[in-house]
């Protein structure tokens, strides 16, 4: 499977970059009391940390609203899923565990600020494109709605898009029979190759010490 660029999001967003990690043999469950009680803890220092803060001076919550502000989304309707999951936890409505893998993708997404997809392999119908949405682009959402991708990013495969730093769909959610994986890292525009490649390289070796398996990473730009 090839990951790329579409060429019109390049332009628009040039330092567009994303961390992919490929997952096989992987076994998905409840997650190990560690990564709740972390999830937990973190959520609780995040909460009393922005007391004294503007969620949108967050520095990657301020820079996706940006983003999506250069490809014409707006962000105060359509927000990035970092930033969807901050206010949750500003509101005290935290994040209560799902699976493993979402558990995980959770704790990483808030802290490293960015949105994170983990979509099912086997539900990916090959090559993948990183791009904007057209009119025709479209799917059911984890939100429970149909969602147009119109103007956003989107990650897209031949049967037509299946995920997005704003929410992703239900045709490629990983479940707790899923045995291989994509996670894709929506990372900062500013983060540079050198810390990308340890962030990404970070996720997944915590992701295989949970999920055991093997794993394969890349950063495309």
């Amino acid at each position: 499977m090839e990951v790329q660029i579409d060429a019109i999001l390049r332009d628009k967003i040039p330092n567009f970059k994303a961390g992919l990690i490929f997952y096989q043999n992987i076994a998905v469950g409840d997650s190990p009391q560690m990564i709740k009680g972390r999830l937990q803890l973190f959520q609780e220092s995040i909460f009393f940390d922005l007391q004294d803060k503007v969620i949108n001076d967050i520095s990657g919550i301020k820079e996706w609203r940006q983003t999506f502000k250069a490809i014409g989304t707006n962000p105060s309707r359509y927000r990035p899923s970092v930033e969807a999951l901050y206010r949750r936890i500003q509101k005290q409505n935290y994040i209560q565990p799902v699976h493993s893998a979402i558990d995980i993708n959770n704790f990483f997404s808030l802290q490293y600020e960015v949105p994170i997809g983990i979509y099912d392999l086997d539900q990916i119908a090959g090559d993948v494109t990183l791009k904007i949405g057209d009119e025709t682009d479209q799917y059911d959402g984890l939100n429970g709605r149909s969602n147009s991708m119109k103007g956003m990013i989107t990650s897209t495969d031949k049967n037509g898009p299946f995920g997005s730093p704003f929410v992703d769909s239900e045709r490629t959610k990983v479940t707790e029979t899923t045995t291989s994986a994509l996670q894709i890292i929506y990372l900062k525009q500013q983060t540079s190759l050198e810390e990308a490649d340890k962030l990404t390289q970070s996720l997944m070796k915590m992701f295989l010490q949970v999920h055991g398996g093997e794993g394969i990473y890349t950063i495309v730009n």
